[in-house]
């Protein structure tokens, strides 16, 4: 696979234009993370590549083939979006829910019970949600509920993998292992993008990060090229502190530019 990419794209919120010639690109084996003030467009861009949003102007591919000729059923089978705080409206076990990511490879000769038990199973246990399999969605925490559907993404066993805040609600012993997931997903030779605004874990766990401000890519590579002090207090408004730990060299935003806290 050749890679996902964005060429030239433009959208719109209501008469608010949030993406401006955007180009941007994923290839397999990389976790790409997209970072950014709230309202920059992150979200607008994720599901832009997912084929959900159709962008203004620009276009998107997927081993150079334009996400809009590639029928829906195929799609559903390459690309799995995982929006952020998803509505779950029905009051489904959460072993059914999991299964429901099975769909795109269902048939009327394959159930998804009957012939994906092992891949619903193994996505169950990667995001630790096993144990609630007989568990009604309704009754789990969000922390718990979060994993649920990142299991049911897992199960879609897609070549891309389009995440939107995946740890925003977990405590740090999940947002870690859910980090190393999406690192694993990678290494099978697939593309991972994740709407991230923990700096740290975006540091150090992501292959690549790619900033939006302005409405397009203000910044893109390597987590110690983007993630500068000079680069963070230009796009959050922040003050920031270093930390230095055997993996290397961390920015930690520490207060706003216009706050008016004691020194610490």
């Amino acid at each position: 696979m050749s890679g996902l990419a964005a060429t030239d794209v433009a959208a719109s919120l209501g008469d608010r234009e949030v993406l401006n010639s955007v180009n941007f690109s994923a290839k397999p084996g990389e976790v790409v993370g997209l970072i950014g003030p709230n309202g920059v467009g992150k979200t607008t861009l994720l599901r832009i590549l997912s084929g959900l949003l159709i962008p203004e102007r620009g276009t998107v591919t997927l081993d150079d083939i334009p996400l809009a000729t590639i029928p829906h059923a195929q799609r559903a089978k390459q690309i799995a979006y995982l929006p952020a705080d998803a509505p779950v409206h029905w009051p489904l076990r959460v072993d059914r829910l999991v299964a429901l990511g099975r769909i795109p490879h269902a048939s009327l000769w394959q159930p998804i019970d009957h012939t994906n038990t092992p891949t619903i199973d193994s996505a169950m246990t990667r995001t630790d949600v096993a144990h609630l399999a007989h568990r009604v969605i309704s009754t789990l925490s969000s922390g718990e509920r979060a994993r649920v559907l990142i299991a049911r993404a897992l199960a879609v066993e897609p070549d891309v993998l389009l995440a939107d805040e995946p740890v925003s609600s977990l405590d740090p012993y999940h947002q870690l292992q859910v980090m190393e997931m999406l690192q694993d997903v990678a290494d099978d030779d697939r593309i991972v993008v994740a709407v991230l605004h923990d700096l740290t874990l975006a540091a150090r766990f992501c292959d690549r990060i790619a900033l939006i401000a302005d409405g397009r890519i203000a910044h893109d590579g390597q987590p110690d090229v983007v993630l500068t002090s000079d680069v963070v207090q230009d796009a959050y408004g922040v003050e920031t502190v270093t930390a230095s730990t055997s993996a290397g060299e961390f920015v930690v935003p520490w207060r706003r530019m216009d706050s008016g806290s004691r020194s610490t």
